[in-house]
């Protein structure tokens, strides 16, 4: 019989030879705390329960301390704790249950709910979907007799014979054919005003007459000297600013571009890629060094100025082109100005000179 039954009667309390009974595993604080003082009132030691169950006393002394990682596993623990309840008098089952209690076993998987509710919704789960199916039934029902009260069937047109008018194509209130005149010419298109220009202020600043049409011509064909497409960034700029470069390197296709120093080391180098460019230093004496000469435009002071001549290119060599096209540029500016002002200076002295103005006391 088991001795973990709860508190003893008072009259054998009374009785000379009786001893406390263990306390209940249920009422201690945690099963192995139960365990130890169940031993302890029983007299017995852990070498004297090994002994009777076979047990070893390290996994006995595990259950005491509540020490459930010294365990060899969840099956055996089970064993020992039920070996160690019989072999106190304990109730075996009561043991077990607290320790699964105290050391719940989280691998196991969930199990499908039962009980009281749940037998109810399983109980009561046909009729609701059967009035849910009712209900949805009802609605699409209500709907669709709706819809046919609405459809009206055909019914033969009011008109009962079509005018005469829309057979010959005639238009009530127009008795004949209309005239249609030729057509006229489109409008013409929206132009921008001409800039208003100060009269003699422009012949002032430039020294160019827009009333004479010999000076405008001379001024437009000195002015017509073909301009190359300009420089177009497309990608990241690289090497010096741009106030202080007279030639840019672009690349038109990805190709390795190596400009290297006179001694040897390398001033700039990158796998360009496409629309890339370089601005070379003036004053440096340096070499382009290019895997491709024809991947690579040259503009010279914005301009462009083909590609590059070979593989090794001397930087100067670039530089001294873009400083004569400078030269060339400014030479041609300063010509225009000095013909026009030429062209100024004989005009004012064809015009005649004004009379004397007679002086008046």
């Amino acid at each position: 019989m088991a001795l973990d039954a709860g508190q003893a009667p008072d009259e054998f309390k009374a009785h000379p030879d009786w001893k406390d009974i263990a306390p209940s595993i249920a009422e201690s604080v945690t099963l192995g705390d139960g365990l130890r003082r169940a031993r302890e009132s029983s007299g017995k030691s852990l070498a004297d329960l090994s002994a009777e169950t076979k047990v070893h006393s390290r996994f006995l002394t595990a259950l005491e301390q509540n020490d459930w990682s010294s365990l060899p596993s969840r099956v055996f623990a089970i064993g020992y704790v039920r070996g160690y309840a019989a072999a106190l008098g304990l109730d075996e089952q009561l043991a077990v249950e607290r320790f699964k209690r105290d050391s719940p076993d989280t691998s196991a998987p969930l199990k499908a709910p039962i009980g009281i509710a749940f037998e109810d919704v399983k109980r009561y789960s046909p009729r609701i979907i059967a009035v849910v199916a009712v209900a949805a039934l009802a609605i699409v029902g209500w709907n669709v007799f709706q819809r046919i009260n609405l459809m009206k069937a055909p019914r033969a047109s009011d008109i009962a014979a079509v005018p005469e008018s829309w057979t010959l194509g005639d238009v009530p209130g127009q008795n004949g054919l209309i005239d249609l005149s030729a057509p006229r010419a489109a409008p013409l298109d929206q132009t921008t005003p001409a800039l208003y220009i100060t009269p003699g202020l422009e012949a002032q600043l430039t020294g160019i007459d827009p009333n004479d049409p010999a000076v405008l011509a001379a001024t437009a064909a000195a002015n017509n000297a073909p301009v190359q497409k300009a420089f177009n960034p497309r990608g990241a700029v690289y090497g010096a600013p741009a106030t202080a470069s007279q030639v840019v390197i672009q690349a038109k296709k990805a190709g390795a571009l190596v400009v290297r120093l006179g001694d040897g080391q390398a001033l700039f180098a990158r796998q360009m890629a496409a629309g890339e460019a370089w601005r070379a230093p003036m004053g440096v004496s340096a070499t382009i060094d290019v895997s491709d000469p024809a991947a690579f435009d040259v503009y010279l002071n914005g301009e462009h100025g083909g590609i590059l001549p070979a593989v090794l290119t001397p930087l100067a060599q670039l530089n001294s082109r873009a400083e004569q096209a400078a030269r060339q540029v400014a030479g041609a500016q300063a010509r225009r100005v000095a013909q026009a002002r030429a062209v100024r200076a004989a005009q004012q002295a064809a015009q005649p000179a004004p009379p004397p103005v007679a002086a008046t006391n």
